[in-house]
């Protein structure tokens, strides 16, 4: 994992604080607040397949987001394991013990696997799903919800067009020829 900034670190624990917060007050100030309430609130079939959807795209987008962060950290993990086997062959062909080098050196590839083959940044496609679907369980009133899902949308998607130039200079067109940035044959 690349390091941070220490003051990025604190703005974004304060940005996860204040959402928490924003939300749990929310859902527990304006939503269904007695038993009552929740019962009829999830016995009419609206409110129970909204409910239901709105926890399928969770749950939807938070496999995506987990598969596809994890296909990102196969790849220093692949790497870590090759400089490890190299330095084990130098060691051996030396027959000098070597001090073993931690941390792994900067690896850049182009992922392959899942939404990758069409977008470069599918773990912000799906973290847009799930909270989506976070959106839709809250109720589209559900305000703090919504504003979450829009910054999000509002940070991300620029460092997405900013991350597919990139790709673009590092790997070239030719390489990265029919992928878009985050959302597949779109954008």
């Amino acid at each position: 994992m690349s390091p941070i900034h220490p003051l990025v670190w604190l703005l974004a624990l304060s940005f996860q604080v204040t959402n928490g917060l924003s939300i749990g007050s929310w859902l527990g100030g304006h939503g269904p607040t007695s038993r009552l309430d929740w019962q009829s609130y999830g016995n009419t079939y609206k409110a129970g397949g909204r409910i239901e959807f709105g926890m399928f795209l969770w749950a939807f987008g938070l496999m995506g987001n987990v598969f596809h962060d994890d296909e990102l950290r196969e790849i220093r993990r692949a790497a870590l394991r090759n400089q490890e086997a190299a330095s084990k062959e130098a060691e051996q062909s030396t027959g000098k013990g070597k001090a073993a080098k931690k941390g792994v050196d900067k690896v850049y590839m182009i992922p392959e696997n899942g939404l990758f083959r069409w977008i470069f940044y599918p773990h912000y496609l799906c973290e847009w799903v799930e909270w989506t679907g976070f959106w839709v369980v809250g109720g589209w009133n559900c305000v703090p919800a919504r504003s979450f899902l829009l910054n999000e949308i509002a940070a991300m998607l620029p460092r997405a067009l900013q991350g597919k130039k990139w790709y673009e200079e590092r790997f070239g067109k030719e390489q990265t020829a029919g992928r878009k940035a985050i959302i597949p044959g779109i954008l």
